[in-house]
């Protein structure tokens, strides 16, 4: 079993950066693919960011290309989502996400392959 605790969500205005961090339980973290989806009100979950095991590919969606940027400390347990020149439309709950599954550069974007979920961080970027 993997659990999953995020933060470092909170208020901010738009332009402004922000760090999530994840802290994942457990003494197999670097057998785990990562990644980070959210959700705001009325919308359906997106999936944003994902790692592999070894920091060595990354995913990104289209709307948080280069502004966003997912990576990970196996020493520590931990992946983050550096988020630059956010926007009002970045304001979600975000959520941290793991995988035992081998992800490839053509699956590691898709939530399905995904079953180990965080309770999410808050992040409102007002305008």
């Amino acid at each position: 079993q993997v659990q999953l605790v995020e933060s470092g969500g909170g208020l901010v205005q738009a332009g402004d950066s922000l760090r999530l961090s994840c802290a994942a339980s457990g003494r197999t973290f670097s057998s785990l693919s990562m990644g980070w989806s959210r959700q705001a009100p009325g919308k359906e979950r997106e999936f944003v960011a994902a790692i592999n095991r070894n920091g060595g590919s990354t995913y990104y969606a289209n709307s948080v290309k280069g502004r966003f940027t997912i990576s990970r400390d196996n020493a520590k347990n931990t992946v983050y989502l550096q988020m630059n020149s956010l926007k009002p439309e970045d304001t979600a709950v975000y959520f941290c996400a793991a995988t035992y599954s081998v992800t490839t550069a053509q699956t590691m974007g898709f939530m399905g392959m995904y079953n180990y979920w965080g309770q999410g961080t808050q992040v409102t970027v007002s305008s």
